[in-house]
């Protein structure tokens, strides 16, 4: 411990380095559940490139173990701390460096947040579409490391899709440049998204150019009320295939509507088993709205409200940005799966869903992205119940088991981290793995970079 710290502060200024334990400690976990955490052994909090890059040779030298984290408000216990580990905290590398709005890119610092990056590219007409739920706290660093999508990425797509470069720290401690600036480039291999979605596990995203869109038009949002989520499923089903191409596509169970007015008092109607949300952001959205209104109707909706303006639009999307508020006031824990199927089996997913919690006598909420068929059921449990904690745990295994037999994946846009692992395995095939475990050799072969996550 004396030699680590020695070695560090010989590259670093004091104001860096965090050693007192008990503050150390709130760095160990990120928001999952059953996820082990360690205790490090030191938490930097770097400003430049130079300062990561000593961190990381130090790291090499003395074969310690590194975990790079954002923001922490990650679901999967990708930035959890091990036993005896540098915590490396990007959080205080928020500079935007540049936003070109002739080239619609911007370069950022990881620790930018994604909200301050949305709200400084909308000075200059553009936008930064991927928006996660968590995009008021949550880092750029953090939303590359984990390949995070948002309420808007059916229209839009996700983190992937806008990182056009990086520069990342190795294990070693050099510099690697990857991507480009341009609006194309086909260079040599995909370094660039070989990185988005690694979960710190391959290098340290010090710096990221990314793609930028112009401001669209504030979108219009309707909602519709459905006795039954099999009836809100068809209506998801009948809207994609009938073309139409809404910006923010969210469902709602009657678990999660009814917690909602329960924290809100936002007045949706109880006995609504899913609520749908559809938005547009086309200059003229109300034919759009029109006929996505008859579509509902016609599976089955008992109510469909378009919003009149802006106003209510927001109105009716606190809504959906409450669901996970909501649900944690239920019980003194959750447990947030992320499980992505297939538009078509996004009706036997949801039902599938509520059989498992009626099985193990547990709430679970769901909210979806449903134009994605991203599903986000929410285990609600209490801890300190040993029974109740073991249901929790079963339940979310078999949620995401059912995601696997429905042909879908076991992560749409929380990543592996720890909670994962082994499911991950079960997806991927072996093949598959010995592969991803080569790939992690030629980056990290001293296995140093955030171990014991992903792989």
């Amino acid at each position: 411990m004396d030699e680590l710290i020695d070695l560090l502060r010989e590259g670093l200024p004091d104001e860096v380095l965090v050693t007192d334990p008990d503050v150390t400690a709130s760095y160990a976990h990120d928001m999952a559940s059953f996820c082990r955490a360690g205790v490090p052994a030191v938490v930097v909090l770097p400003r430049t490139v130079e300062q990561v890059q000593h961190v990381m040779r130090t790291a090499t030298a003395l074969r310690v173990p590194v975990v790079p984290q954002g923001a922490r408000t990650g679901l999967s216990g990708a930035a959890n701390a091990t036993d005896g580990c540098i915590v490396l905290s990007l959080v205080r590398m928020d500079r935007i460096v540049e936003i070109d709005p002739v080239e619609r890119i911007a370069v950022v610092e990881p620790g930018v947040v994604n909200a301050a990056l949305s709200r400084a590219v909308a000075e200059h007409g553009l936008c930064y579409p991927p928006d996660p739920s968590s995009w008021e706290q949550c880092t750029i660093g953090g939303n590359i490391g984990t390949a995070s999508g948002g309420l808007c990425c059916v229209k839009y797509g996700v983190t992937a899709e806008y990182v056009l470069g990086l520069d990342v720290v190795l294990a070693d401690g050099r510099l690697l440049t990857t991507g480009r600036r341009t609006a194309k480039g086909v260079a040599g291999y995909d370094l660039t998204r070989l990185f988005v979605g690694s979960e710190g596990s391959l290098g340290v995203v010090v710096r990221a150019v990314l793609a930028l869109r112009p401001a669209p038009p504030e979108q219009l949002v309707l909602a519709a009320e459905f006795p039954s989520v099999g009836q809100a499923c068809e209506a998801v089903r009948q809207i994609m295939q009938q073309g139409h191409a809404p910006s923010l596509l969210e469902l709602m169970d009657g678990t999660t509507v009814r917690a909602v007015n329960s924290m809100a008092r936002m007045g949706l109607p109880e006995s609504t088993q899913a609520l749908l949300l559809v938005a547009f952001d086309a200059p003229d959205p109300a034919p759009s709205l029109a006929a996505v209104g008859e579509l509902c109707t016609a599976a089955g909706a008992t109510g469909v409200v378009p919003a009149e303006d802006a106003a209510e639009s927001a109105l009716l999307l606190q809504a959906r940005r409450m669901s996970l508020p909501a649900l944690e006031r239920l019980r003194p824990a959750t447990m947030i799966d992320d499980v992505c199927v297939p538009r078509g089996s996004l009706a036997a997913m949801l039902e599938g869903t509520a059989a498992i919690g009626h099985k193990y006598g547990l709430t679970i909420g769901v909210c979806a992205h449903a134009g994605d068929g991203n599903t986000h059921p929410v285990v609600c449990f209490d801890p300190a119940d040993p029974d109740e904690a073991r249901r929790a745990r079963e339940s979310f295994d078999e949620i995401m088991a059912l995601g696997l037999e429905l042909g879908g994946t076991i992560t749409g846009e929380h990543g592996v981290g720890v909670l994962k692992r082994e499911w991950l395995a079960r997806e991927a095939g072996p093949v598959a793995m010995e592969v991803q475990r080569g790939i992690k050799a030629v980056f990290d072969p001293l296995g140093l970079l955030n171990p014991g996550k992903v792989l």
